[in-house]
């Protein structure tokens, strides 16, 4: 008799190849800089929009370029701008290097735009929530009546290509949100062709199920618990081996249906 997929281990991954890995890890430590020189070229802002108070030094690709390396290496925005003018001096660059007040109020409101991978042909998808905990109670409602116990939460919806580890959609929904009502909203969301659909047993539900068949889509989602079998509904062969085996269900045409 097949295990649940419930039940099934974590594979403990061995080492064996230490002499590639411990390269590896080394590697990480170094810290290798490649600077277009175009970005050197448009460091300083040309100021041709209209904007209220003293016109912008720096140019958006500048703040950009020390944003990214204060995320990089988790650096608050002192040690941003000092490791900035360390690396203007390596690089021999004749710039000036934005103070970190000047980071900091350029970055709430710089406009990044970040490309996103297409995939090339049909994906598949893991679909899957979280619950987030929402603090954050006024002043005077706290110096009134103190801090309360009770804390408002939401709901995460995510679905992610495990090929490429990228999200390709998410919705933010209230607590009471269940997973197999978020996944049709959701779904509208993808706009790559899917192929294949990983669930939990939150998505054991004929309406889950019969879109997702609607669209031709594999489908593999565990059953509950206390799933049982529709009298009149899909009697697929891999249906019906559900309760014998506890095989993730595959959803499809019964046998011998192109």
């Amino acid at each position: 008799m097949g295990q649940p997929a419930s039940k099934l281990k974590k594979l403990a991954y061995k080492v064996t190849n230490w002499r590639e890995n411990n390269e590896s890890l080394v590697n990480q430590g170094d810290i290798t800089f490649w600077f277009d020189e175009a970005v050197i070229d448009v460091w300083e802002h040309q100021n041709g929009q209209k904007k209220v108070g003293r016109p912008f030094i720096y140019s958006n690709v500048a703040v950009e370029t020390l944003l990214t390396i204060r995320e990089l290496f988790r650096l608050p925005y002192r040690q941003t701008e000092g490791f900035g003018r360390a690396l203007a001096v390596l690089m021999g660059a004749q710039v000036a290097i934005p103070d970190y007040t000047s980071l900091q109020k350029r970055a709430a409101k710089l406009e990044v735009s970040i490309s996103v991978r297409q995939a090339k042909g049909p994906i598949d998808v893991v679909i899957d929530s979280t619950g987030l905990k929402v603090y954050g109670e006024g002043e005077w409602k706290v110096k009134k009546h103190g801090v309360g116990k009770r804390r408002t939460w939401r709901m995460v919806h995510l679905v992610v290509d495990p090929a490429s580890h990228t999200i390709v959609a998410q919705i933010v929904t209230g607590a009471n949100m269940h997973d197999g009502d978020a996944a049709k909203p959701l779904w509208k969301r993808v706009e790559a062709k899917v192929q294949t659909f990983y669930g939990d047993g939150a998505y054991d539900q004929w309406k889950v199920r019969d879109y997702l068949q609607s669209e031709s889509i594999h489908q593999f989602i565990p059953p509950r618990k206390n799933a049982k079998i529709k009298q009149h509904g899909n009697t697929s062969a891999e249906v019906v081996r559900i309760p014998r085996t506890g095989e993730v269900l595959k959803m499809g045409p019964p046998s011998g249906v192109p």
